[in-house]
């Protein structure tokens, strides 16, 4: 059990599994875009080959704590866990208590919608504020808020004492130390929405494919070679005319 001091309460946390018959909010999807930008963030990285068999990659799935003996649950729209403890094979994942299933959350995403869901909420008694159960009680390292409807972005990470808002680069990204990834916004088309998406660049600054755009690549480079093979093609029979007209057979070459 972990003693935790906040600037006006006290809070007593404690790593308690999910019971098995609690029933998990099913709070609707406030944006339709939501599940999408959370979609393609993994996406990325899968296609990337930067997620690995001991890590959590989930979206709108519940983290939990148990605060002065009240157990709390949030959702949040994207998050990353490291490393966790495997599941039983069969046995599907419901949620996920740090310290106990694994190690600790490192980067939590919410989306903004038109309807006010408590990202910025710092409320520090129960149900807890968004921003204050990543902030004081699960302590995430990194906390991104994005706004798809114009493509703002804040992330906090976490200090000793608490969150402070982190500039970007010139570039407008991000640097995700759990990730070695730069985040920004890139506006255009993915499965035929175009809005601001929230993208993923390396070190370098190269651009993280989506599995769609790899495959869009790969159709082009085999066009390309397709072409070149035509081409080829057409210059060895122009070529076997010519000799036809001088009276060789190309066949005896």
């Amino acid at each position: 059990m972990v003693q935790a001091a906040s600037r006006q309460y006290q809070l007593e946390i404690a790593w308690d599994s999910l019971p098995a018959d609690f029933v998990l909010p099913d709070d609707p999807v406030e944006n339709i875009q939501q599940p999408l930008l959370a979609a393609a963030l993994s996406d990325a990285l899968g296609e990337a080959g930067l997620i690995r068999p001991e890590m959590l990659v989930a979206s709108n799935f519940g983290l939990v704590a148990t605060v002065n003996k009240r157990l709390v649950v949030k959702a949040p729209d994207w998050l990353l866990v490291p490393q966790v403890t495997p599941v039983p094979e069969g046995v599907i994942r419901r949620s996920y208590t740090p310290h106990r299933e694994g190690g600790p959350v490192a980067v939590v995403m919410e989306f903004l919608s038109e309807t006010e869901t408590g990202e910025y909420s710092v409320r520090p008694v129960f149900p807890y504020g968004k921003l204050y159960f990543y902030e004081h009680i699960l302590r995430v390292p990194t906390y991104v808020i994005f706004d798809p409807l114009d493509g703002m972005i804040e992330v906090r990470r976490r200090l000793q004492n608490g969150y402070e808002l982190v500039q970007p680069n010139d570039a407008g990204r991000y640097w995700l130390p759990a990730l070695n990834l730069w985040l920004g916004c890139w506006y255009g088309k993915r499965l035929e929405t175009t809005a601001f998406w929230l993208r993923w660049w390396d070190e370098a600054g190269n651009l993280l494919l989506w599995s769609s755009e790899k495959a869009e690549q790969e159709r082009q480079r085999a066009e390309q070679e397709r072409q070149r093979a035509e081409q080829e093609r057409q210059r060895a029979d122009a070529l076997a005319e010519k000799l036809k007209a001088l009276g060789v057979d190309p066949d005896a070459l």
